[in-house]
C-alpha cells in the first residue's frame, strides 16, 4: 500500500514537470494553447505623403500560450490606398517601441499583393513569455487621410500551423498634422 502511494505520488509530480504542450491534430496541425495578444499598432508619423514612418506591430505571448511565436501575418483591410513597405526593412524586437530589447531575427517578409498581406516568418520561433514588436518601413505613408485598419493573424510553430486571428491594428492618418 505505502509502495503504491510513492509511485503514485511520483507519478504525479513528473506530470507537474511537464511543460505545457501545443495542441497537435492527428493530421499534422498545431494550435496554440492560449491566445496570444495583440498589444497595439503605432505609427511614428500620422501626417500623410511622410517618407520616414515606422509602423510597430506589439505582440504580446503569455507564458501558457502552449507554443512558439513562427509567423504573424499583416494585412491592410481598409484604407483609401494600398500602402507599399521596403520589405527588406522590416524589423522585430522584444519589448515595446519606446523600450526596445534584444534583436529577433526575421527569416523573410514577404507581400501577397492580391490580398494586401505582409507575412513576417522569424529565423527561429519567438517563445511564449516575451512582448514582441514588429516594425514594418512603409515607403510613405498614404496620400490620403484616413483610419487605415489592420488584420493580425499569429501562426505557431509546425509543419502545418493554424492561424490565430488577434483582432484589428488602427493607424489614423491626418492630412494636417496640426488639427488633431
Amino acid at each position: 500500500m505505502f509502495k503504491q502511494a510513492i509511485v503514485t505520488l511520483i507519478s504525479l509530480l513528473s506530470l507537474l514537470a511537464i511543460p505545457a504542450i501545443a495542441v497537435q491534430f492527428p493530421d499534422g496541425r498545431s494550435s496554440f494553447e492560449k491566445a496570444p495578444r495583440l498589444v497595439n499598432m503605432v505609427t511614428t508619423q500620422n501626417s500623410v505623403s511622410v517618407w520616414s514612418a515606422k509602423y510597430y506591430v506589439t505582440i504580446d505571448l503569455p507564458s501558457d500560450i502552449g507554443e512558439p511565436l513562427q509567423q504573424v501575418t499583416i494585412q491592410q483591410r481598409q484604407g483609401f490606398e494600398d500602402i507599399n513597405y521596403w520589405l527588406n526593412d522590416t524589423f522585430a524586437f522584444e519589448g515595446q517601441p519606446r523600450n526596445k530589447g534584444e534583436r529577433i531575427v526575421i527569416k523573410s517578409a514577404t507581400l501577397d499583393q492580391q490580398q494586401n498581406l505582409i507575412t513576417v516568418i522569424f529565423d527561429q520561433p519567438v517563445s511564449p513569455g516575451k512582448l514582441i514588436t514588429i516594425g514594418l518601413v512603409p515607403r510613405r505613408n498614404p496620400d490620403f487621410d484616413g483610419i487605415y485598419l489592420f488584420g493580425i493573424t499569429a501562426y505557431p510553430m509546425g509543419e502545418k500551423p493554424m492561424g490565430l486571428y488577434l483582432g484589428v491594428g488602427r493607424l489614423t492618418f491626418y492630412r494636417d498634422s496640426f488639427f488633431h
